[in-house]
């Protein structure tokens, strides 16, 4: 696995240069020295299986506590409300942040560095691609919890009864769409997110786009390359055909869908299967889990969310923060009480820790099929050469609000990814950063 992984070193020592000069900003309250009576420290977050794990920890710790406060996901609000609560001076001290919008918090300030309490000996146990995403400016800013390949889940049952065979190509995948619609007029076999551009960022990511690159105190945007303008194309051809439903992610109308089964398949990541498994329990034995389409066949993955916990910039209490976040990332324990609870099927960044993850998660909603070699397999073959930049909030924001707008005749993927490059440049150029592209 780690060829792969690794040379990802490569892009973000790049971007670390980039980020030198946003990071100056970031550090915040330098109260590392833990009290010497118990703390209670606060944290917020949106993770499958969060509540369990805080109490486990509550139960098994007693000088460290954890007040937990679940909030929307990231997209949907959650960050948002952090970034509100660090302006207004009463941000919790820990929060749920994913790897696509850290580098858009540490540019802001919102961030203490974390060096000195996650050392280089604790981050030599996790992925060096999630810590790479976590290391900006040549600083630690989070501990990284999970990886998160990507994979298609697909409704066996209906597979085998349409006569579909499961598709390895995008070429394949648009076939098998066809077939699917034919057997059911109002079945299909994904939805395309308009509400989501990660997955669509994913996919490019995927197909070996590289839209932030950083070489010296420059950023380098290009959202045109062949990766993201073959996947935009393609994904226009399938709404156009009306091969997918168009619904937003999470939403009654995707849940209904998948409940009256006019929904048969989700691209998705290694988290969806807790996700699957925890919104409709009475689907159990009917799903089963395959490698992400590609395009020519052979292994390839991009990343969809991946999740990383962060010190907000006032916290008196950094050092007990991050143990708690060292916690849920890197023990049994932690992970244990996570997966256990069965909403969860997260893929450690921890890979000593995935036969434990293996081990509590219960399978046999997808037949006891091991879905965690499928996840090591597509972990392994994720493209090494993305990184993200530090406007996140901005391009998803444009891209977001059209693709809200895609219809035949109407705006098109392109067109949105467009916006979100023209915004993206837009706001680096605000902030005084040079800019090509």
């Amino acid at each position: 696995m780690s060829s792969s992984w690794s040379r990802t070193s490569r892009v973000i020592a790049g971007t670390a240069t980039a980020l030198a000069v946003l990071t100056a900003c970031g550090g915040g309250a330098d109260t590392a020295n833990k009290p010497s009576g118990p703390v209670t420290i606060t944290f917020w977050g949106w993770a499958k299986g969060s509540k369990d794990v805080v109490d486990a920890f509550n139960a098994s710790h007693t000088d460290i506590q954890v007040k937990f406060e679940e909030i929307p996901s990231g997209t949907a609000g959650g960050y948002a409300k952090v970034s509100n609560a660090v302006k207004a001076g009463n941000a919790p001290d820990l929060v749920s942040i994913e790897y696509s919008s850290l580098p858009e918090f540490v540019s802001s300030g919102a961030l203490q560095d974390i060096g000195g309490e996650f050392t280089e000996e604790d981050r030599g146990k996790l992925l060096p691609q999630t810590v790479e995403l976590t290391t900006l400016g040549g600083k630690t800013w989070a501990v990284p919890f999970d990886a998160s390949p990507q994979a298609f889940f697909y409704r066996k049952d209906l597979f085998a009864k349409y006569g579909v065979e499961v598709p390895r190509t995008w070429d394949a995948f648009k076939a098998a769409a066809e077939k699917v619609r034919k057997a059911d007029a109002k079945a299909r076999i994904a939805t395309f997110f308009p509400d989501d551009p990660t997955t669509f960022e994913a996919m490019a990511w995927q197909a070996g786009a590289q839209w932030f690159k950083a070489e010296n105190d420059t950023w380098k945007i290009d959202t045109t390359d062949p990766g993201t303008t073959k996947v935009a194309a393609y994904w226009q051809g399938l709404v156009d055909d009306d091969l997918v439903h168009k619904n937003a992610s999470f939403s009654p109308e995707w849940t209904g869908s998948l409940k009256n089964s006019t929904t048969i398949g989700y691209l998705g990541a290694s988290w969806g299967a807790g996700v699957l498994k925890g919104t409709l329990p009475e689907q159990s034995g009917k799903w089963a889990v395959a490698p992400m389409p590609s395009w020519d066949g052979k292994p390839a993955s991009g990343m969809l969310g991946g999740t990383s916990f962060a010190v907000t910039k006032d916290s008196r209490n950094k050092a007990a923060a991050v143990e708690f976040a060292e916690w849920m990332s890197t023990t049994e324990a932690g992970v244990k009480a996570r997966i256990a609870s069965g909403t969860s099927s997260a893929f450690p960044a921890a890979s000593a820790l995935r036969p434990v993850a293996k081990q509590a998660f219960d399978a046999s909603y997808y037949g006891g099929q091991d879905i965690y070699a499928l996840f090591e397999e597509a972990g392994a073959s994720i493209n090494p050469n993305w990184a993200w930049g530090p406007t996140t909030g901005t391009t998803n924001t444009a891209i977001k609000d059209q693709f809200g707008k895609i219809a035949k005749g109407g705006p098109t993927i392109v067109d949105a990814v467009r916006t979100g490059h023209d915004a993206t440049v837009a706001e680096l150029t605000k902030r005084g950063l040079k800019v090509e592209g």
